[in-house]
């Protein structure tokens, strides 16, 4: 058997390389469309494996379809063996096979990984199995350099709630016992100013943001896990990257959208046209 060739080496002058492996959501606003706008706007190519297909709207998940694992398998396969990538980012996997067979390939990748554990929809319709959470717990969250739950996720992974800044701390610590180098509690859903808390267990950085009244918020989580991911395939630390994405999707939450009849998107384009 011939030896794996080596993963190709960053092309002098190219984009940094950004993957997501996550779901479809078909009115843009989430899912592998949210992150590859957030790719592109931030400065990095971004590329994707689709986990699953979603018939999705401003006003909730008509269905899901998640996709065979060998197709998932294949799709990360392609494009780490010849393009490589500098950053890995998760998001809907749906059931338990698909956490493992994507842990396992993150697990033999060299680059940072940010793991969104997706459990629910903005508008509360189930993205991941029950079945899913220990494979969550046990394979995924060990491989991750930064996880990124919100206070829905940590109460389904930890059975840790938060009703105020005081539990956030708890939070972190029972979210990081599973093996995440960093993870970082997403404060989005407290009263009061956007605060979220990263931690490697020792270092912290609370973040903190003025609260928008703005109900178009549809691909929040997903942008600010791109928007990390992206950090890191530059060569920022954990914190520099949480910081800036913060910074990148407080903006695009300020200028979040009605589109159709109900939630609308962030805005990803917002820095662009800032810039422009």
């Amino acid at each position: 058997m011939s030896a794996p060739r080596p993963l190709p080496g960053p092309t002098p002058g190219a984009l940094p390389r950004v993957l997501t492996v996550a779901g479809s959501d078909s009115g843009g606003g989430a899912g592998i469309q949210a992150d590859l706008k957030t790719m592109l706007a931030l400065g990095t190519h971004g590329m994707s494996v689709v986990t699953a297909v979603t018939a999705q709207n401003s006003l909730g998940v008509q269905g899901a379809w998640e996709l065979p694992v060998e197709a998932v398998r294949a799709q990360y396969r392609g494009v780490v063996d010849d393009i490589g990538v500098q950053a890995v980012k998760t998001g809907m996997l749906a059931s338990a096979e698909l956490v493992e067979a994507v842990a396992e390939l993150i697990g033999g990748t060299d680059a940072p990984a940010v793991v969104d554990p997706v459990g629910v929809s903005k508008h509360g319709d189930p993205l991941l199995a029950a079945s899913a959470l220990d494979s969550v717990r046990t394979k995924l969250l060990p491989v991750a350099t930064v996880a990124t739950p919100n206070l829905d996720e940590v109460a389904q992974l930890t059975g840790v709630r938060v009703e105020s800044e005081e539990d956030v701390r708890r939070a972190a610590a029972a979210v990081l016992a599973y093996g995440p180098a960093w993870v970082l509690i997403k404060g989005g859903h407290l009263p009061g100013d956007a605060v979220d808390l990263l931690t490697d267990g020792s270092d912290e950085h609370w973040l903190r943001a003025p609260r928008h009244d703005n109900r178009h918020t549809h691909g929040t989580g997903c942008t600010l896990a791109s928007a990390i991911a992206c950090g890191l395939a530059k060569g920022e630390t954990a914190p520099d990257a949480v910081a800036a994405a913060k910074e990148y999707v407080t903006g695009a939450i300020a200028a979040g959208f009605a589109l159709g009849g109900g939630i609308g998107p962030v805005d990803h384009g917002w820095a662009l046209r800032a810039r422009g």
